[in-house]
């Protein structure tokens, strides 16, 4: 089985807990993880105790330890102590057990944490374990898996297999004369689209016109995007940019001008964009806005069956979306059980029934004989993200990059910021993107 990396092992500084914690939406450091244990009381000498974490609502948490019960009756002498929180508490819990050497048997990841977490010596290396068929791998595709890797070596296996994409509002776009996005649409024509919305004169709940779509400016996941349909990338190495200063000023030239004609969502409203229902298009201010699948049910649910996920827009065809890992499983390098870990990490991936009890609460799963076993039991919004993935792969996406540098959560908050001074119009799109690029420098070089 794996073991840790010899030598001395390096934990996350301060600075990189501080960062780590920065990535939820919450900014209060709550208490404790909310424990959720399977079973109650230690097994009885010569079993195995296994801590398992993740984050998710109570909907996730559930099916989760349905999941973990079901694991313990096929291993007996093995109890799994789980715990949950939201999304913010737990980055921030994570992030200091990382930091103490205390994570979790297996811990739910996100995307942004393994470089990290990897570097730091917190996550056990699974190469080990995959190369043995410990953890099965060979109905998952060759290049997702590659994205829980760091310096070459495999330190986390995906849960779910997310992609981009923008939640519109389909009665909206009928009535304004907008075809049907389709996977080759570019972001002229989503710019277009955006006027011809607006110019409908539709009648927001505060008295407002509805506008076309959120600002995109704001965020770095849709820039990555933009790249990449471009050829480019966010990341040349861990420790380097791979767009210049003309590349973002380009960028975000594009979004404020499209913001100055009043044609996507205010400043003030992107700003309190923090959940589905604060989105401008949840608060009935735009008739779209950009998402990821697997909170896009989250829209149909909140104003009905007409919202529907188009692709995100190209450049010229070529498409920028790519196919990441929605959360990935890592198992804590120093995890007295490590065989167990590995054996609960395969069991919540590959198993049929642990398949059909997790269904797609953490997107689609990366197994694909289980994702085409759940998906005939899925309906309304879970399917169409379902089919949409399916779609977007036939049309044909670049591989995903891997994990992203250490430095990443703090340089998408950086992003956020900048843009923020931007839209107040406290500073020029250049002017904005020379200073954000030598901070992004700064902490990839640190």
């Amino acid at each position: 089985m794996p073991e840790p990396r010899s030598g001395r092992r390096r934990f996350p500084s301060r600075r990189a807990v501080l960062a780590a914690a920065a990535v939820g939406l919450s900014t209060a450091l709550t208490a404790s993880l909310s424990a959720c244990s399977s079973s109650s009381g230690d097994v009885s000498s010569g079993g195995v105790t296994l801590t398992f974490s993740w984050w998710g609502n109570d909907d996730r948490a559930e099916r989760t330890k349905k999941a973990v019960e079901l694991f313990e009756k096929e291993h007996p002498g093995v109890t799994v102590r789980t715990s949950n929180a939201d999304f913010g508490s737990y980055m921030q819990k994570l992030a200091t057990q990382a930091a103490g050497g205390g994570i979790p048997d297996v811990a739910q990841l996100d995307y942004r944490q393994i470089s990290q977490y990897s570097g730091g010596g917190a996550l056990l290396p699974l190469d080990d374990a995959v190369d043995s068929g410990a953890i099965r791998t060979s109905e998952m595709d060759e290049e997702f898996l590659h994205t829980g890797t760091y310096e070459g070596e495999q330190y986390a296996v995906p849960m779910g297999r997310g992609i981009t994409g923008y939640a519109y509002d389909s009665k909206i776009y009928r009535q304004a004369g907008i075809p049907t996005p389709q996977p080759d649409w570019t972001w002229q024509e989503w710019a277009e689209a955006n006027r011809k919305i607006t110019a409908l004169g539709l009648e927001s709940p505060d008295g407002r016109d509805v506008v076309g779509a959120n600002d995109n400016g704001v965020n770095e996941d849709i820039f990555e995007d933009w790249l990449r349909s471009r050829g480019g990338k966010l990341y040349a190495s861990q420790t380097e940019l791979g767009f210049t200063e003309d590349d973002l000023t380009e960028f975000w030239t594009f979004c404020d001008k499209l913001r100055e004609e009043g044609v996507v969502a205010e400043a003030a409203d992107t700003s309190q964009a923090n959940t589905t229902e604060m989105s401008p298009m949840g608060r009935g201010l735009a008739a779209a806005d950009f998402t990821w699948d697997a909170p896009f049910p989250g829209y149909t649910a909140l104003l009905g069956d007409q919202v529907h996920f188009a692709p995100v827009p190209t450049a010229d065809g070529r498409q920028g979306a790519y196919f990441k890992p929605s959360m990935l499983l890592g198992v804590g390098a120093n995890s007295d059980h490590p065989k167990e870990a590995t054996a609960l990490v395969d069991f919540l991936l590959n198993d049929e029934r642990a398949g059909d009890i997790l269904g797609f609460t953490r997107s689609t799963p990366p197994n694909r004989k289980v994702a085409a076993r759940v998906a005939r039991t899925l309906e309304g919004a879970e399917r169409e993200i379902y089919q949409y993935a399916q779609k977007m792969e036939k049309y044909g996406l670049d591989a995903p990059p891997t994990a992203p540098p250490r430095g990443d959560v703090a340089i998408q908050t950086a992003f956020k910021r900048a843009y923020h001074r931007v839209m107040y119009e406290l500073t020029s799109p250049r002017d904005a993107a020379r200073e954000f690029i030598d901070e992004a420098n700064r902490e990839l070089r640190s």
